[in-house]
């Protein structure tokens, strides 16, 4: 099948590239010049595990040429469906800025007026329930001159991909959810996906574009708040000295709750769970409703680098004294600082008069962005030389396997926000047993 993808970001160029190792001819639609031609080169705009892979195996020279990129519009023409993966930015008061999806849209619309074939638009980006029936799919129909579901197909399939696993997490899923409103774009949908359906079994769940919409923030908001009632859960165990892990690991046996995302700890960060929660947040307040589960999981999620702060302040005063944060991106497997906790553990460091210094494998240069003035190290050593506490914030594999470097510190107080490290004989650490 002939595809197009609109966007680049972590979704688009994703599934434009899993797309196209599917066995799709495929165009990667961006505005941005340079995202194009390092498409175009193979090379990954971003830090995906797996990406750079499929990009030199599908872009690029000696490749299979089954994906490419362009800024011109005009090449949607010479497609069967367009997949539209815009940024939908939170907005002050939490809700989505659709601003980007509606030009977007309109570019699209307006190109699909030259085209006499029918042609499937499916929106990928996460929106609001209602957002593709009643905001895009009117800019599709008044730029086109159209009518949708008799000139055009309109579809919704919600993206599942965590940053860091985005593209096993496509290849391998949990679920394909398939929102249409009309038979031809729902077959259409099939057509795209039917290659993965049928190597991975994975069960496809058929509804309309407003369900699908939901099921998007249903998913992220239920794991969001099963990481805060964890998190709740692991306070509670610290301050009655229990440890929190074995507890999670009891609990997890039970099937109605399940082990993934038990890891009590700093809580969530990134550009979903904050964005979606709020999101969806917002909408209920729109119609009257108060979610208060939801209210309480971001509550707690938000406290949760204060607490790590608190368990620094029992054992260390700060104040004049160098204190190393190891690992800055939100999780490990990406450069992304979005939300991450590392932003407010940096902030209340500096609060109380610490002399920071950072350490992350990746994610350094993209946190220089809020905290230019802080030291940077290129090693875990280098940062951890002199330090006079430590605070684990990402998980990262190498920051697990630092004993010699906690050894060595002058006053080894390690703050472990991630239950990255376990207690080892003749080193103190001291801080959290979540």
């Amino acid at each position: 099948m002939h595809l197009s993808v609109v966007g680049s970001g972590y979704v688009g160029t994703t599934i434009a590239a899993c797309f196209a190792d599917l066995g799709h001819d495929v165009v990667n639609v961006d505005i941005d010049e340079e995202i194009v031609d390092a498409i175009n080169a193979g090379e990954a705009p971003i830090h995906e595990d797996g990406l750079p892979e499929l990009l030199e195996k599908h872009a690029g020279s000696n490749s299979t040429n089954r994906l490419r990129a362009t800024t011109d519009y005009a090449e949607l023409l010479n497609t069967d469906a367009t997949f539209l993966c815009l940024p939908t930015p939170q907005n002050d008061d939490g809700s989505i800025d659709l601003s980007i999806m509606e030009t977007g849209a309109a570019q699209l619309g307006a190109t699909l007026a030259d085209k006499d074939d029918w042609h499937t638009v499916v929106v990928k980006s996460t929106v609001i329930p209602g957002s593709t029936e009643d905001k895009i799919t009117p800019i599709l129909e008044r730029e086109s001159n159209k009518i949708a579901g008799e000139d055009f197909g309109i579809g919704m399939n919600p993206e599942f991909l965590r940053e860091g696993t985005a593209v096993h997490d496509f290849l391998d899923p949990d679920k394909v959810v398939l929102g249409a409103d009309d038979d031809r774009a729902l077959a259409d949908m099939h057509e795209v996906f039917d290659p993965l359906i049928d190597q991975t079994d994975a069960p496809v769940v058929e509804t309309d574009t407003r369900t699908a919409e939901m099921i998007k923030y249903a998913n992220n908001s239920f794991l969001a708040a099963k990481v805060s009632l964890i998190n709740d859960i692991g306070n509670i165990c610290k301050e009655l000295g229990v440890d929190a892990y074995e507890v999670a690991d009891a609990i997890g046996l039970d099937d109605r709750i399940g082990a993934q995302f038990l890891r009590s700890g700093l809580g969530w960060g990134g550009s979903c769970f904050p964005k979606d929660t709020a999101a969806i947040r917002a909408a209920a307040r729109q119609h009257e409703y108060e979610p208060l589960m939801l209210d309480a999981a971001t509550e707690v999620n938000d406290e949760q680098p204060t607490r790590l702060l608190s368990f620094m302040d029992d054992h260390v005063d700060v104040r004049g004294k160098r204190v190393t944060v190891l690992g800055l991106a939100f999780k490990p497997g990406t450069d992304d600082v979005r939300n991450s906790r590392a932003i407010p553990v940096i902030e209340g460091l500096q609060q109380r008069g610490a002399k920071v210094v950072a350490y992350d494998p990746i994610a350094a240069e993209n946190m220089r962005e809020h905290f230019p003035n802080i030291q940077y190290a290129e090693s875990p050593a280098a940062a951890l030389d002199s330090a006079s506490a430590a605070l684990i914030v990402t998980d990262w594999e190498e920051i697990t396997l630092l004993d010699k470097e906690f050894d060595a510190m002058a006053t080894p107080v390690v703050v472990d926000g991630r239950r990255a490290i376990d207690r080892r004989d003749g080193i103190v650490y001291e801080g959290l047993t979540w």
